[in-house]
């Protein structure tokens, strides 16, 4: 079957073609025979696939396209939407793993045959792998078989669905052979999520990979809110048979985790579509873990079909409060002595109307930790989440020591950063929870974590924020923090007054440079241009190099967020999760944030390379030998050039790279301007770490007073005068 069902929008064009979309609307403008749109908007059309790259060809504007950009083009484009592409390539994605010989015997057809001998094909390895082993009672990875569900996550598409999937599934297995199964589906899922960031909530990495440490290994793991199956592809288990359990009220994620998780490793797989808390999928199981990320706030949650249902043993949840729901359904769902981490909104922790249920949960041993998170380190990103870790008690066996821990590892950085990197608040949760996970007790830490007597707790307001229970920390750190602080600061303002630039002298304008724009420079090969390829989470929490542990295999990201802040990379991919064609940054190299409507170009230092790209993100890599990377960079901040290269849309300002405009002058020259702008760049970042400094020294100052660890006279102004207005 022809491609031609696929559709792809401008932009698509403008990747295959390895140019920019105003390119695009001159072609659809100068050229008569430009392939006409096929469905989209007036505003934003999309083309056949098949008859644009006929057109390129003809026109020798075919870029060389990489497989897996082709691929991601013919499934975003895909007739039935990208949603239902992806279910059919995770499908073939399975055919191809599990029965390998199946599918070189079907794919050997033609298009139209091979899309009717594929649905047999389909049912048979999902039969096999979702449908063969029912969720039971006993907590075991299951046992007997059953067909497929009616409620399955996953069912085998028909010929008729599958005819304009043909060659998309071709393109995937031909990934699959090179980059392997798992691989090619996170790839491409990962592309979709990344593309619809609003259609989707997603679980952090970093957090899913905590909270899976924190409820421990386990054999069998729920996830009642799994969205796209984040927490149960993070979740940790032993050597031997295991099975994951999902349910979702999207029945399109539902599907994809299903397919997800299957092409992850061997678990057995039981994937369900529907709304948990008003129809449980799983009614009777009992599993070691359960980890959610549960929606919050939800009004319309069942409250008023469900008031006497069993799950509610700690008190029937308020209308308002759902997430006092999910707890319960989670606790609901553990075997004795089994452990619930749940992702939860702070309100959770103290509003009046779930007192009651906190107040039980604490009384009989089910709650046992609350951890404060930093703002951004999930959705929603402005506030600071809570994890609830849970465990339901044995029958007869409470507690030996009835306390709770409470950790608050949201607080700021001792040294001017804003905010802890996430190896950091990952190591200080893990530090506090393991050793009152074996005892029932912890070392009170001041300022970070304490294990709390569940009757300090019981009072009218069962209020569980951990900051408003742990012992102040020293102020700012201790006087010897404080001292610290101080002499760096003085450090830095001495800097900063060194780095300052002096006045610049009055001069003629000069006789005008000649202009070129970075397409120009591209195509003359004096600078190489490259876009984000990986896809990490959003995040606000920022990581220094040595917040990093290199065994661990992981690979520093630099998001957009990183470069306008002038901060270290603050996201990080897995080990083995890094694309083979992720664009990893090297020394000299200039990172342009594409999105924002902001002046900034930074210049790759060597302590920061081989960080992979994050979205929204443009790397120039110049030609030493024609181009210096602080010349380039500094030209690329001014004003007028942003602004001639900048681009509205209804909620941002986009900015296209190739647009900008250099001098043409010798490299000598662009030396002599690049020394100045790396001069202006070290005074803005000396003036960055005084700011930050300054704030911790005020801060740490203002909490000495208040607690009595500073002294008044400690101060300019102490002996009673107002600071600067002594006589």
């Amino acid at each position: 079957m022809p491609d031609n069902a696929t559709e792809v929008t401008a932009a698509g064009i403008a990747r295959l073609a390895g140019v920019g979309r105003a390119a695009v609307s001159n072609w659809r403008r100068r050229h008569s025979d430009f392939p006409r749109p096929v469905g989209g908007t007036e505003t934003s059309p999309s083309f056949a696939l098949a008859h644009v790259e006929e057109w390129l060809r003809r026109q020798g504007k075919l870029a060389e396209v990489p497989p897996r950009e082709r691929v991601w083009q013919q499934l975003a484009g895909h007739p039935a939407g990208p949603v239902t592409a992806l279910v059919h390539a995770g499908c073939a994605l399975l055919l191809v793993r599990d029965r390998p010989t199946d599918w070189l015997e079907i794919a050997a057809a033609s298009d139209r045959r091979m899309t009717e001998l594929l649905p047999e094909a389909l049912a048979k390895v999902i039969v096999s792998r979702f449908g063969t082993h029912p969720p039971d009672t006993s907590g075991r990875p299951g046992s007997g078989s059953q067909p497929v569900a009616s409620d399955a996550a996953v069912t085998p598409p028909s010929a008729e669905d599958l005819a304009p999937s043909a060659p998309l599934l071709r393109g995937v297995a031909d990934l699959a052979a090179e980059h392997g199964a798992r691989q090619t589906f996170e790839f491409l899922l990962g592309r979709h999520l990344d593309a619809n960031p609003r259609q989707y909530t997603l679980t952090p990495t970093g957090p899913a990979e905590l909270m899976a440490e924190l409820a421990g290994e386990a054999r069998t793991v729920l996830d009642p809110a799994c969205g796209t199956g984040a927490l149960l592809r993070a979740a940790r288990t032993p050597g031997g048979r295991h099975a994951r359990y999902a349910q979702e009220a999207v029945p399109d994620l539902a599907a994809l985790t299903a397919l997800r998780l299957a092409l992850h490793d061997g678990a057995d797989v039981h994937a369900r579509a529907g709304d948990t808390l008003r129809a449980d999928a799983f009614p009777g199981l009992r599993v070691d873990a359960v980890l959610c990320h549960p929606p919050f706030n939800e009004r319309n949650w069942g409250h008023d079909e469900l008031a006497y249902d069993p799950r509610w043993e700690y008190g029937f949840p308020a209308r308002t409060e759902s997430e006092l729901a999910w707890v319960q359904h989670s606790v609901a769902h553990l075997r004795d002595g089994g452990t619930a981490v749940l992702l939860m909104p702070p309100a959770a922790a103290s509003r009046r109307s779930g007192r009651r249920i906190r107040a039980d949960l604490l009384r009989r041993g089910a709650l046992r930790a609350v951890i404060a998170l930093p703002a951004g380190s999930a959705p929603p990103y402005n506030i600071p989440l809570h994890l609830w870790v849970l465990r339901r008690p044995v029958a007869g066996h409470p507690p030996a020591r009835p306390d709770v821990l409470l950790v608050d590892a949201a607080g700021d950085a001792p040294d001017g950063r804003p905010r802890p990197g996430w190896s950091t608040v990952r190591d200080a949760v893990l530090d506090a929870w393991r050793p009152y996970d074996r005892t029932g007790t912890a070392e009170d830490r001041p300022g970070l974590s304490r294990s709390v007597p569940v009757v300090e707790l019981l009072d009218d307001d069962v209020d569980l924020a951990p900051a408003r229970h742990l012992p102040p920390p020293a102020a700012g750190g201790g006087a010897a923090e404080l001292a610290a602080v101080h002499r760096r600061l003085g450090d830095t303002l001495k800097l900063t007054a060194e780095l300052t630039p002096p006045p610049p002298p009055e001069a003629d304008p000069g006789v005008p440079w000649p202009l070129t724009t970075i397409g120009e420079l591209a195509r003359a090969g004096a600078v190489v241009l490259r876009t984000a390829t990986v896809h990490a989470p959003p995040t606000t929490t920022g990581t220094t190099p040595s917040d990093r542990d290199p065994g661990a295999g992981r690979t520093p990201v630099l998001t957009d967020h990183d470069v306008l802040a002038g901060a270290a990379p603050s996201a990080e991919l897995p080990a083995g999760e890094l694309p083979e064609d992720a664009v990893l940054t090297e020394a000299g190299d200039v990172v342009v944030p594409v999105l924002g409507g902001g002046a900034v170009a930074r210049v790759v230092a060597e302590d920061a390379t081989g960080a992979a790209l994050g979205r929204n993100l443009t790397l120039l890599r110049p030609d030493p030998t024609a181009l210096d990377p602080w010349f380039l960079a500094g030209f690329l901040r001014g004003t007028a050039n942003n602004r001639q290269a900048s681009s509205y849309a209804s909620t941002a300002t986009r900015l296209d790279v190739r647009r900008m405009q250099v001098p043409r002058i010798p490299l000598d020259q662009q030396r002599r301007y690049g020394d100045r702008f790396r001069a202006l760049a070290a005074f803005e970042d000396a003036l960055r770490l005084a700011g930050a400094l300054g704030e911790r020294l005020v801060r740490g100052m203002h909490d000495g007073l208040t607690d009595g660890t500073v002294p008044p006279d400690a101060l300019p102004g102490g002996d009673g005068a107002p600071a600067g207005r002594r006589s």
